[in-house]
């Protein structure tokens, strides 16, 4: 059976017909749904049929099918909407159910992935109109307050790149997590403490102090959790992972809610949201939407058709160096292994883990053509070109504070810090800043203060050549079509 909207634009050499795998019907003891139907979750997809190592037919099948939920305009059919229950991370209940089935600033505010991640193509960036609203939203909060006051506006991000950005994030976890070790065994055997420098792969996260108690200081950590887990997902660098963010993004702003979640095990019923669809996403499904997610091309480099372009581009990458630009927003990291695995070692509960598969399944990113481009080092590590460095930073202060201008904390990571943003693909993804409401590049570079202000202050001053040189070079890093 050929799923409607599963069609393949993956690129692989194997066949790419999406087959059903063997799973449960969408409700149990339904029939699979006609053609016709209005309910788009027709079948549930049963991960365990799929081998350890994924060949390169089942990726394509995978991700074929994650392509289809992405695109999928889900109805009240499939369970969508959230009556009884909020948009908390920690599984919550509402004290009334809702008086409105979409509700922009607590949701639900979309009935599809794609109508906030598709400019230029799917799976990329929104304009302002794809702004999205969330919340501290740990736990005990009803959110049935209309009032902007109580949630944060952002905008919606590109997903390109996004399996090489986890699979960075977990090379640094390890590195970070072995130092603090190595550190806390030298402290123990010692009997003095020692100071850790926390660096990975050239980026500096400060240091902590090992006791030889066990304790930790962590007065000087930088730009990271005291769980040394670095999280490269949202604006503020708070998922640790591509399912994390599925999951979480699929409750929050679809109203459709995961078993591995919100299901029985952890709450104690099948249909927590009391909307009468229980069991409404398997983990089959999430692995699905994170193969789609996951194997987004990275973005790259367009070669204007211009020469005038290509020469102040040429310039331009040259000033963005010269004026402190890359030391937050790193050219490239280097990245070991190019095999994803789902789920990961750092997911934790309410997100599938690893204890909980026979093993988790796993994709070599060499079978897709477009890893083919990437640079490698004389090493034979592959160059991530992301411009970013994946860590928190101040961005905003006294003197200049656009950046700063959130009335909510998310996840205890202050209001005015945010993670250095990739710039890979940002001459698509215009407008520009996390709330989507700068226009142009030279008005995001001006917006940047706290640990931004040097770099910031170093462009004003610059020459307008040097300027438009610059602008130049960013709108050459682009999203591929």
């Amino acid at each position: 059976m050929q799923r409607p909207g599963a069609a393949c634009a993956f690129g692989l050499a194997a066949a790419c017909a999406f087959v059903f795998v063997a799973g449960l019907p969408a409700h149990a003891g339904d029939m699979t749904p006609p053609p016709w139907s209005e309910q788009m979750i027709r079948q549930h997809i049963d991960i365990t049929q799929y081998e350890h190592a994924l060949s390169a037919q089942q990726l394509a099948e995978l991700v074929a099918a994650g392509r289809a939920y992405f695109t999928d305009r889900f109805t009240i059919e499939d369970g969508m909407g959230r009556p009884l229950a909020t948009q908390a991370i920690i599984p919550t209940r509402r004290k009334q159910p809702v008086d409105q089935l979409f509700r922009r600033t607590a949701g639900m505010d979309a009935n599809s992935c794609e109508s906030c991640h598709n400019s230029p193509v799917v799976g990329a960036a929104a304009t302002f109109t794809g702004n999205a609203f969330v919340s501290e939203g740990f736990e005990s909060a009803d959110f049935e307050t209309l009032d902007g006051q109580f949630s944060d506006e952002r905008g919606s991000p590109s997903l390109f790149g996004n399996g090489l950005l986890q699979m960075l994030a977990r090379e640094m976890t390890a590195e970070l997590q072995a130092e603090r070790a190595k550190g806390i065994a030298e402290a123990r055997k010692t009997g003095q403490p020692v100071t850790i420098h926390l660096t990975t792969k050239g980026v500096d996260f400060g240091s902590i102090v090992a006791s030889p108690d066990g304790l930790i200081d962590f007065t000087n950590l930088d730009g990271i959790d005291q769980d040394l887990i670095l999280r490269p997902f949202s604006r503020k660098a708070v998922f640790g992972s591509t399912r994390q963010f599925v999951i979480n993004a699929m409750n929050t702003h679809v109203g459709i809610e995961s078993t591995e979640r919100f299901g029985a095990r952890w709450t104690g019923t099948n249909d927590f949201d009391g909307d009468g669809h229980p069991d409404e996403f398997s983990p089959g499904d999430v692995s699905a939407m994170v193969a789609f997610i996951a194997t987004l091309p990275a973005p790259g480099r367009m070669v204007p058709s211009d020469p005038a372009w290509v020469a102040a581009a040429s310039h331009g990458e040259q000033v963005f160096a010269n004026l402190g630009c890359t030391e937050c927003h790193k050219p490239f990291l280097p990245l070991n292994s190019m095999v994803f695995s789902d789920p990961g070692a750092d997911d934790t509960a309410g997100t599938l883990r690893v204890s909980e598969v026979p093993q988790p399944i796993t994709y070599d990113f060499n079978l897709l053509p477009w890893t083919k481009n990437l640079q490698r080092n004389d090493q034979g590590q592959v160059l991530v070109p992301l411009f970013s460095d994946l860590k928190r930073h101040k961005i905003a202060d006294d003197e200049v504070n656009r950046l700063g201008n959130e009335l909510l904390a998310q996840r205890f990571v202050e209001r005015d810090v945010f993670m250095t943003a990739e710039l890979w693909g940002v001459g698509s993804t215009a407008p520009y800043g996390h709330r989507n409401d700068i226009t142009t590049l030279d008005e995001v570079i001006r917006a940047h203060g706290g640990e931004g202000l040097k770099a910031r202050d170093a462009y004003i001053a610059s020459s307008e050549d040097d300027r438009s040189s610059l602008i130049a070079f960013l709108k050459t890093l682009v999203i591929p079509q």
